[in-house]
């Protein structure tokens, strides 16, 4: 198991962004890139791979899906993704950039908090084509010979394929009424305050109150966007990425118990089993089946 940085540097497509875009795989790839991207990786940046035509299988966290004719599949920082096969034949677009240029960006996109915890996205006809064109645009400027990479020009670009991304997310996924987006922004600001510092020990209670929320109110949004409690969603969230560490590094139970800020490694075993249905160890010697296979 690999983790991407570094990566996104060596593929960059301009002097100033770490931003990255291939087209039907015109661009060769070093061989360590692709050497990475054949097996599970963690990504230390945002991924989106959209299908012009053809299929493909992703996975991301252990979860499969498939994405075919004018998909998206999306991974985020710290997701374990795998794309199986790596099929050139297929038409279609690789997108990637950090964080820092996620920041130079003039919009908000909240579908990259991902609230329902989905990594694809569907888009109807008139979407699927004006996506296309968007990111055969953005390739065309990232690569013409001789034609100078205006950063501000590439930055529009992209806010505007984020934005159709974003608008595709909510119309799939989400509700539509002014009140489910209040509670819509409540439940993403839940998942940031809880992500900014993982490894805290949360107090559900602060967390609510540092939303303007009373704790009834925030287990109301969090029960209804995650069907868990806040304090059910925190241990998950914890696990998950228990998992993930577990699956791109070597590490002991001990360590990892601290790394995700439990001071009691025994107790950090006996959530762990509870919520994966297996002991570290065993589910260590699973990941070594799958590697075999």
């Amino acid at each position: 198991m690999q983790d991407t940085k570094g990566m996104l540097d060596k593929i960059r497509h301009h002097d100033k962004l770490l931003l990255a875009l291939n087209q039907n795989c015109e661009i060769p790839l070093p061989a360590d890139v692709l050497e990475i991207l054949a097996q599970p990786h963690r990504l230390s940046f945002y991924y989106f791979q959209f299908i012009v035509t053809g299929a493909a299988t992703f996975v991301t966290d252990l979860h499969e899906f498939n994405i075919a004719n004018g998909g998206l599949a999306f991974g985020l920082p710290n997701q374990v993704f795998t794309k199986l096969p790596y099929d050139k034949n297929n038409m279609q677009y690789a997108l990637s950039f950090d964080e820092s240029t996620l920041m130079l960006l003039p919009g908000k996109y909240p579908f990259l908090v991902n609230p329902y915890n989905v990594n694809a996205i569907s888009f109807d006809k008139a979407a699927q084509l004006r996506v296309k064109n968007l990111l055969s645009g953005l390739f065309q400027l990232l690569h013409t010979p001789g034609k100078q990479k205006k950063a501000e020009v590439i930055l529009a670009h992209l806010h505007t394929v984020l934005t159709e991304f974003n608008t595709a997310y909510f119309e799939q996924y989400g509700e539509q009424d002014v009140h489910t987006g209040t509670k819509l922004s409540k439940y993403i600001a839940f998942k940031m305050a809880v992500e900014t510092n993982l490894s805290e020990q949360h107090d559900v209670q602060g967390i609510a109150e540092q939303l303007a929320l009373t704790s009834g109110t925030l287990y109301g949004i969090v029960k209804e966007f995650a069907g868990v409690s806040p304090k059910e969603w925190i241990t998950n969230r914890l696990m998950l990425e228990a998992q993930r560490k577990l699956q791109y590094s070597r590490v002991s139970v001990k360590e990892l118990a601290y790394e995700l800020g439990f001071s009691d490694p025994r107790y950090f075993s006996r959530v762990f089993k509870k919520s994966t249905g297996k002991s570290v160890s065993a589910y260590l010697a699973s990941l070594q089946e799958l590697g075999q296979n």
